[in-house]
């Protein structure tokens, strides 16, 4: 086999696109018995607080991690009688994400700390809504959300700021495709 046949296998394709497998993969996980749109409230608060927390501690590759604490974060509310405590402790983490950034002195760029606590803002806020409003609307504002986010993930991936690509990569497809889910479902109820 030569280099030419092997990067052109399926499974080297796969593996250079990592990020959107993985992506579609947690998508479907994530999507798998969904019922409404309070129940991905964490997920959009989450996709702030990853660009956030990187933007705070100063290193893109920090969204791997802080993605793997808000993972946490969800996945051990679900053991709490709060079902919307993941949203609420991941709007305090950024809180503390933010004023630690502050202290760090990571108020410059621009588009780093000011612009993803911002972000985090609108993402927290549209997701704050949809757990007091709940129902069609709470499903069609967090599918409008995340497809939000999927644009800022766009944005991110191209100008590699912020996070490092794969994240940017993985979040594009995770939010897009959850989106698609969320609305789907809104549609069928």
């Amino acid at each position: 086999m030569t280099a030419t046949q092997r990067s052109s296998s399926p499974l080297h394709a796969a593996l250079r696109r990592w990020p959107t497998v993985v992506g579609i993969a947690f998508a479907a996980f994530v999507a798998w018995g969904l019922t409404a749109g309070a129940e991905l409230a964490p997920i959009l608060t989450a996709s702030g607080l990853v660009y956030l927390g990187s933007a705070a501690l100063q290193k893109r590759g920090a969204a791997w991690p802080v993605f793997a604490l808000t993972f946490v974060v969800i996945g051990a509310a679900g053991f709490t009688p709060y079902e919307d405590a993941a949203t609420w402790v991941l709007i305090g983490l950024a809180v503390l994400f933010a004023a630690y950034g502050l202290l760090r002195g990571a108020a410059r760029p621009a588009e780093g700390l000011p612009l993803q606590a911002t972000g985090m803002a609108v993402f927290g806020a549209a997701a704050a809504v949809t757990l007091l409003v709940g129902g069609d609307f709470g499903a069609y504002l967090v599918a409008a959300g995340l497809l939000g986010h999927a644009a800022w993930d766009v944005h991110h991936h191209r100008t590699e700021r912020v996070v490092v690509r794969s994240m940017a990569e993985f979040c594009f497809v995770l939010d897009t495709v959850i989106a698609v889910a969320m609305i789907v479902v809104a549609l069928r109820s």
